[in-house]
């Protein structure tokens, strides 16, 4: 059988053509000095600039170097989701290709995993060269991660990152889910995270991917994350719960209204020109929705299986 690599290091990247030569060299001397075997993927994310052509070249320089083209642009978290499953590592650690995220901090992920017995380790970059428009919005969401997921990680969003790789065999990446890996390992029961501060360098080629989508899609990204995370597997408990409140509140309503009628009642109103009838009526409507949609989401979890599907257009 083919020894499997110490290192898995798994690169995504989007027009960044510039900077993979050093990038690789500067890993390579690493792993060599400290004698790892290791394999670099890099999955080029439907890049215009040349950086498939980089890869090309470069794996025909190193028989370490692997290579995953997809045919259009689909985010980093599709590129990270099919660099995952390519890994053979032992321990799998992910990286910007941008050089922001310096090499020489591998050893001491590699450490962390192997030795202090962590499933995740997460990069912090206390001191950042990113421009105020990226770190203030940085802040908020990790502060915001941080209440909502229970995980106290400054910084949930760093690309340099360590994994055993059964974490990154167990979980599923879409969307834009890729800020939130330590959170989706946490709910696929890894619990041991840990932090590393790591060296934060300023963009040496190309211009940043940081968009206002990004700021926009964020909170949307944490909240998926932490709903699916406690409710995937079981919809219907949280659909459910609020129709069966819901319903309650309007029978409720519905039952005081007839011992009102029958009861107390003596001005001869009808029940369906009092305001307490229309909000029985919603209310009981509305739980019954809840319902529907509990099943449908039953329906649609057990029944899905075409998610991460993307389209690959070369691999060497």
């Amino acid at each position: 059988m083919e020894k499997e690599p110490d290192i898995s290091i798994v690169v995504p990247l989007f027009n960044e053509a510039e900077s993979l030569p050093e990038l690789h060299a500067w890993i390579v001397r690493v792993v060599n000095e400290h004698q790892f075997s290791y394999e670099v993927v890099f999955v080029d994310d439907g890049s215009k600039d040349g950086s498939w052509e980089v890869i090309e070249r470069l794996v025909s320089e190193d028989a370490n170097v692997r290579g995953i083209k997809f045919q259009r642009n689909y985010g980093k978290s599709a590129a990270l989701h099919t660099g995952f499953e390519a890994a053979k590592g032992r321990v799998v650690i992910t990286m910007d290709a941008d050089l922001q995220d310096s090499p020489d901090e591998i050893p001491e992920l590699y450490r962390m995993i192997t030795e202090d017995d962590l499933d995740v380790v997460s990069g912090w970059k206390k001191k950042r060269y990113d421009p105020v428009s990226k770190t203030i919005p940085t802040k908020l969401y990790n502060w915001t991660a941080r209440r909502m997921t229970g995980i106290h990680l400054h910084d949930f969003n760093c690309g340099l990152k360590a994994y055993r790789r059964v974490v990154v065999k167990s979980i599923e990446l879409y969307g834009d889910m890729h800020r939130y890996i330590p959170v989706l390992a946490k709910y696929a029961g890894f619990n041991k995270i840990g932090e590393k501060v790591v060296i934060h360098q300023a963009r040496k080629y190309g211009t940043t991917k940081f968009g206002l989508n990004r700021f926009l899609n964020g909170p949307l990204d944490l909240m998926t994350v932490v709903f699916m995370g406690k409710f995937g597997k079981k919809p219907m408990h949280f659909f459910g719960a609020i129709g069966a409140l819901l319903f309650l509140i309007g029978f409720g309503f519905a039952f005081y209204l007839i011992i009102d009628k029958l009861l107390i009642e003596t001005t001869g109103r009808l029940i369906a020109s009092r305001t307490e009838f229309y909000i029985s009526l919603a209310a009981m409507i509305m739980g019954v929705q809840f319902f529907l949609t509990g099943f449908l989401a039953e329906l649609v979890g057990r029944n899905s299986s075409t998610r991460n599907v993307y389209l690959v257009e070369k691999e060497i």
